[in-house]
């Protein structure tokens, strides 16, 4: 019976930001725990190796960009998988960007463009996406926050800001669509060392942040991995409007010796 609960056999997943770094991990760990997934971002040749290592697992896919800054990409996929599949059952949404300057220096179009991608595109993911899930009275929608929806990060005001605003967008789509059987929770990942980081966490910064975690180190991806397997599958069926934080206790800690 336990092992029921987890298993995602046949269902539908759709990651987007898939390609890479926590998105890409997902999408495989869905994979591995029963689901056909299609992963998507802009660049084609990232969507076919993922996609490759998702038909090794024996699993079904999709090979289609998109592009969460537009929503009728993310339309024509929504209808290329119905059409392929008849039904999306999870949605997972991992697009996202960052970047660190003063905010007395950051311009309008960087604010514009990091809200944009981070709270619009989630916003657009769950519309176009959770429009079959509500007309088929059963869905799945995980969202990715961060610890800077709790708290403040230096010289990041526009990510804060975004990833607050994703986690507020989490509990108000909870609530309007729990009526409908669709849930809507996020996961949010402490520190965890990508390609994409590794300056940062080598540096002044990033002792920091492993000084605040109580488990002294920084997460593997892979970590991740058994939250959006609970989130996605019967396990998590009363559980909707929840942040679940991955981070080794930093969002609990206070002093730490």
């Amino acid at each position: 019976m336990t092992s029921r609960l987890f298993d995602l056999a046949n269902r539908v997943a759709v990651i987007i930001g898939g390609t890479s770094g926590i998105g890409r991990t997902l999408a495989l760990g869905l994979a591995d725990a029963g689901a056909h997934v299609v992963t998507s971002g802009r660049r084609q040749a990232l969507i076919d190796e993922v996609a490759d290592a998702i038909e090794e697992r024996g699993r079904r896919t999709l090979r289609q960009p998109s592009d969460v800054d537009d929503g009728a990409s993310l339309e024509a996929l929504r209808d290329a998988c119905l059409h392929e599949f008849g039904h999306i059952d999870i949605l997972l949404c991992a697009a996202g960007i960052t970047k660190r300057v003063p905010s007395l220096s950051m311009t309008d179009a960087d604010w514009s463009r990091i809200i944009d991608t981070n709270l619009t595109g989630t916003f657009r993911a769950c519309r176009v996406f959770g429009a079959p899930m509500v007309e088929q009275r059963a869905g799945r929608i995980i969202t990715v926050a961060s610890l800077s929806s709790f708290t403040g990060f230096f010289e990041v005001s526009a990510y804060t800001a975004s990833k607050a605003g994703v986690a507020g967008l989490t509990r108000a789509l909870a609530v309007e669509w729990a009526p409908h059987n669709v849930t809507v929770n996020a996961i949010a990942p402490g520190v965890f060392r990508t390609a994409l980081n590794t300056a940062l966490l080598d540096s002044p910064r990033g002792q920091e942040l492993l000084m605040r975690t109580p488990m002294h180190r920084f997460g593997n991806l892979d970590d991740l991995v058994g939250a959006a397997v609970f989130l996605a599958s019967d396990a998590s069926a009363f559980v909707t409007g929840h942040v679940l934080a991955v981070d080794g206790g930093f969002l609990a800690s206070g002093v730490n010796q």
